[in-house]
């Protein structure tokens, strides 16, 4: 392979991400949907021609951009089974969650970059979709399906254009398939147009530079992610380390086997390689979707967890992000377990329990760098919300906070996006200019902090009141179990959700929700659960407790109670 000197490598690895950068700023300027606008749920990203990711935009989410490889890598050997040939010109659509995709809703469009005739790399976008056709309006929430034909239409390296081609009957389904379809397909249109963008300017880099220059630096960088890694991992004592939290399951169902589920993550450290062993997980449901899938969830969880402890970018500064971070990790997870679902069990609800297996991941670590992780998170809940008018669907997603622990030195962070899930929340104004919804409270909970020396984060309040009748739907979790406190601090405060009628009357649900038919003037009220405290709460600095009184957050009375 070509050698090439540092300088040059460092020149074409910026070359790279600002493409990626640049594909996603387009993509959220000619989407429809605020979920890609606003809350930035989509991935860009480019690889080399077997799928070895070169670069992501940074603005993404990792549940977005992570699985890249993984769909690139199916659509690959899907082509291939079927003896039909990549071409210039094609552009392929895929969220097979047993293909490499997270889950159905988070749909893949797939540009093949050529070099005289060779292909040399892929150029990709994906994003969550509003509707992908399931069982019910929305494409979160859907927590009653009973496999993945029952989560939506199912793309398996399907050319929406062959050869430049638009291929128009597959737009055609698509259209007569999909819920609110204009703002669906405009944001698939965004998708592949940001994806073309990519493939012309990673083009550019390569006629500029040689395409052996560009993979020479492509390999540099990546052996130099490695080394990083493998550094990182050769500085732990070896041994094995594990850890077990638990998701809610289905709370209201009379069989025990669907709820209080646990999560087990054993890390075993050799060397300058690490085995991550999820036996002990608790088995698959095979008619719940809280199944997650190995590659495009779960590879992704425990990758995010393990770079953001091992290499923290504070530390560390920017790394280039690429498969060589995940060369020194082996993750095993038995076949059938609800980290390695067979297929066709469903997968759709899988977002909650992933973000929790990465906080298990957390905990893990925590016995063997403990001033480098968090105490437990709160995890947090999605939101469908749709309706009918006029005949036409509208359909809004709505991703609630969570919060994270307290972490050596620092408080936990309130009303935040955790661990793998690092979208942002949509401005209520936003919110309320676009569908028949008032935002009628928005704010912090008060006195639910969980002490330490460095407090746990706090969850937020959301009440949403409906102007028209309409319906939703939501996946969530931690109503059951509290977010561990670690080192003396506290565990945090659970969730809760409640429906509240215009005459009063509440409603308690469970921290799932099939779809929900509501009435103008109901109202959904809910408490975001509060991440675990950090340290002995005896021995947190005075000025730090009075500035949480004197902002509101905790009142005179309870900062006494708990911390003296």
């Amino acid at each position: 392979m070509t050698r090439i000197d540092p300088v040059t490598a460092a020149v074409i690895q910026g070359g790279l991400e600002n493409i990626a950068i640049e594909m996603g700023h387009k993509l959220m300027r000619m989407s429809y949907s605020s979920i890609i606008r606003e809350s930035e749920d989509f991935g860009a990203a480019l690889t080399d021609a077997d799928g070895l990711q070169m670069c992501e935009c940074k603005m993404s989410t990792p549940l977005q951009s992570g699985p890249i490889p993984g769909y690139v890598r199916n659509v690959v050997a899907v082509l291939k089974d079927r003896g039909d040939p990549i071409c210039p010109g094609d552009v392929i659509m895929h969220n097979d969650p047993y293909g490499g995709a997270s889950h159905g809703p988070d749909v893949a469009f797939c540009v093949p970059v050529f070099l005289d005739e060779v292909l040399i790399g892929w150029s990709v976008t994906t994003a969550h979709h509003l509707d992908i056709g399931a069982l019910s309006p929305g494409s979160c929430g859907i927590v009653d399906a009973v496999d993945t034909y029952a989560e939506g239409l199912q793309f398996k390296a399907i050319k929406v254009y062959d050869r430049g081609q638009k291929n128009e009957a597959v737009w055609h389904i698509l259209r007569a398939n999909i819920r609110a379809q204009e703002l669906v397909v405009g944001d698939m249109e965004a998708q592949i147009e940001s994806a073309r963008i990519g493939a012309a300017r990673f083009l550019e880099l390569v006629q500029q530079y040689g395409h052996d220059n560009v993979t020479a630096a492509f390999h540099e960088l990546m052996d130099y992610s490695e080394r990083l890694m493998r550094d990182a991992i050769r500085a732990l004592p070896d041994g094995d380390y594990s850890a077990t939290t638990h998701i809610d399951g289905f709370l209201d169902d009379p069989d025990p086997t669907r709820s209080r589920l646990p999560l087990v993550v054993t890390l075993k450290v050799r060397g300058d390689a690490l085995e991550v062993d999820l036996t002990g997980t608790a088995p698959q449901i095979p008619d719940k979707p809280i199944n997650m899938p190995l590659v495009g969830t779960v590879d992704c969880a425990v990758w995010l967890t393990i770079r953001s402890i091992l290499l923290d970018s504070v530390t560390y500064g920017a790394i280039p992000q690429n498969s060589g971070l995940t060369r020194p990790i082996t993750i095993v997870a038995p076949e059938g377990c609800l980290a390695n679902p067979i297929f066709p069990a469903p997968v759709i609800a899988r977002f909650c329990p992933g973000n929790q297996l990465a906080d298990t991941v957390m905990k893990a670590f925590s016995q063997v760098v403990p001033q480098q992780v968090s105490g437990g998170i709160g995890n947090l809940r999605v939101v469908a919300i749709s309706g009918l008018k006029d005949g036409n669907h509208w359909v809004h997603m709505e991703i609630m906070e969570g919060s994270y622990g307290g972490r050596y030195g620092l408080d936990g962070m309130d009303a935040v996006d955790t661990l793998y899930a690092n979208t942002r929340n949509n401005p209520v104004e936003d919110i309320e200019s676009h569908i028949p919804l008032r935002v009628e409270r928005y704010e912090l909970r008060e006195d639910a902090m969980a002490p330490g020396r460095w407090r746990g984060g706090i969850g937020t309040i959301r009440e949403f009141v409906f102007l028209d009748d309409a319906g939703f739907s939501l996946e969530g979790d931690g109503h059951a179990f509290k977010p561990w406190g670690f080192d003396g601090g506290a565990d945090g405060h659970v969730a809760s959700l409640t429906l509240v009628r215009p005459d009063g009357t509440e409603q308690a649900l469970p921290s799932k929700v099939p779809y929900f038919k509501v009435n103008a003037g109901d109202r959904l009220v809910s408490y975001g659960p509060c991440g675990g405290g950090y340290g002995d709460a005896a021995l947190r600095a005075p000025e730090a407790v009075a500035a949480d009184v004197a902002e509101g957050l905790i009142s005179a009375d309870k900062a006494r109670e708990l911390f003296g």
